[in-house]
């Protein structure tokens, strides 16, 4: 098997194809205050250490919980983007205007390096180019202003994690929302905490991965139009700053998109070749069939009053954008879980983004989730789930996910993108003391 290789930063994540608009910060669950009995300092001091506690205990929380996503040098570009981040930068990490202005430039300076060419046959990482950008803010600002940097970046990428429902491995929500997990390539949504259809998704490549996190759907945007940023995936195929129209076939949106907190969306303009695969610069990709149905679908959710036969007016209508404001925002919860377990069966898919989830550690959780024991089940079964865990435990050029950082990939600067998943993406387990339990199978699976 391959060793895991690196590369300097070169993840172009260029959230402008996808970009959602405004920013989605931390939010923090309010902390509702009990009614004292009577107020004298005992009481207010107790009233005080706990909710200091549970803001504390929240807090930590969400940090472990963002810990593992990945900041890149344009990752941190596409965050600037938000007037307000410079100065959060400055106020919660510590770091003075020269110090901003630095991390600024440099992390412009590495996308406008990149020559932003596409090709399946190169090899990538996600995780180096997220080691390569903490040690090169690190050389701006050092080691402790640089973490609470990245922990910054990583808390407004997350955006709000009050309702996640993933305080287990594969929860299935109680509620109404929209979960994609990026690693199965599926998209499923709920409705009062029952599956009523699945779609079968294109995700961001390896170079633009998706987020994970609790994101809200608040509009519906029909025929959109494009400004392509000044940058080097551009050149050469469109004009940069020059607006591509409203169903213009060069819009890469497709017909529909629905923004589902910064920096990405769901939307349409994908092939059904690109179902189950990369499809995208860190978006939820469809084709356009299917974005005109989970558009029906969010609407409905959302309060919105939206037919499928007004949704296939609005396609008649290619030059005119539309915007559908939703009453009630639709949650999407974006997730990263490469250890399933479905009706009986542990499906382990390939950690395609690197953040090595396959280990038998992790597989002993999910399991525990499950009420079962790793260590009593029997052999043939262990073993067909070790070697499933060790196989998977590859990126998408089957290179092995390690920490390591220092390999002859390192000085790669290319700057193009996987496309493709080399070798098998998934193996799938029987274990009889699963037998019934798990996440939902798909169902009405929609797949172009």
């Amino acid at each position: 098997m391959k060793r895991y290789h690196t590369h300097r930063t070169i993840i172009l994540i260029t959230f402008a194809a996808c970009i959602a608009g405004a920013s989605t910060g931390c939010q923090t669950s309010p902390i509702t205050t009990p009614q004292p009995v009577s107020v004298n300092s005992s009481n207010v001091s107790n009233v005080t250490n706990a909710n200091t506690n549970v803001a504390n205990s929240n807090s930590a929380a969400s940090t472990a919980r963002n810990a593992n996503l990945p900041v890149t040098m344009p990752v941190i570009d596409a965050m600037f983007s938000d007037e307000t981040f410079a100065q959060a930068a400055q106020s919660e990490a510590r770091l003075t205007e020269e110090e901003v202005g630095k991390i600024r430039d440099a992390a412009r300076n590495s996308v406008l390096q990149m020559n932003g060419e596409q090709s399946e046959d190169e090899n990538r990482s996600t995780r180096s180019a997220t080691d390569t950008t903490k040690k090169e803010i690190e050389k701006l600002v050092g080691a402790e202003k640089a973490a609470e940097f990245i922990t910054l970046v990583q808390t407004r990428w997350a955006g709000d994690t009050s309702e996640l429902s993933t305080s287990q491995p594969n929860s299935v929500p109680s509620d109404t929302r929209i979960v994609v997990n990026s690693p199965a390539y599926r998209m499923d949504l709920f409705k009062d905490g029952k599956l009523v259809k699945s779609y079968k998704v294109g995700i961001g490549y390896p170079e633009f991965p998706l987020p994970t996190g609790l994101r809200h759907a608040k509009e519906i945007i029909f025929n959109p139009t494009w400004t392509p940023p000044d940058e080097p995936w551009v050149k050469g195929k469109f004009e940069p700053g020059k607006k591509v129209e409203a169903g213009s076939k060069l819009n890469p949106l497709g017909p529909i998109k629905i923004p589902i907190g910064y920096p990405s969306l769901i939307h349409g303009g994908k092939d059904p070749s690109r179902l189950g695969n990369f499809a995208s610069h860190g978006c939820v990709g469809l084709t356009n069939p299917m974005v005109q149905d989970i558009a029906v679908e969010i609407a409905s959710i959302g309060g919105a009053a939206l037919s499928t036969a007004e949704v296939k007016e609005f396609a008649k209508k290619k030059d005119e954008t539309k915007n559908v404001k939703l009453p009630t925002p639709v949650p999407v919860e974006l997730r990263y879980e490469t250890i399933v377990v479905e009706d009986g069966k542990v499906h382990v898919f390939r950690d395609v983004y690197e953040r090595g989830t396959n280990t038998e550690e992790n597989l002993r959780k999910v399991l525990a989730a499950f009420d079962v024991s790793f260590d009593q089940l029997p052999e043939a079964e262990k073993s067909k789930l070790r070697d499933a865990i060790l196989r998977m435990a590859v990126d998408a050029q089957g290179n092995i996910v390690t920490g390591n950082e220092n390999s002859d990939a390192a000085n790669n600067n290319s700057g193009k993108v996987t496309k493709n998943i080399k070798g098998v993406k998934e193996i799938v387990v029987d274990v009889a003391a699963l037998r019934g339990k798990g996440y939902p199978a798909p169902v009405a699976l929609v797949q172009k």
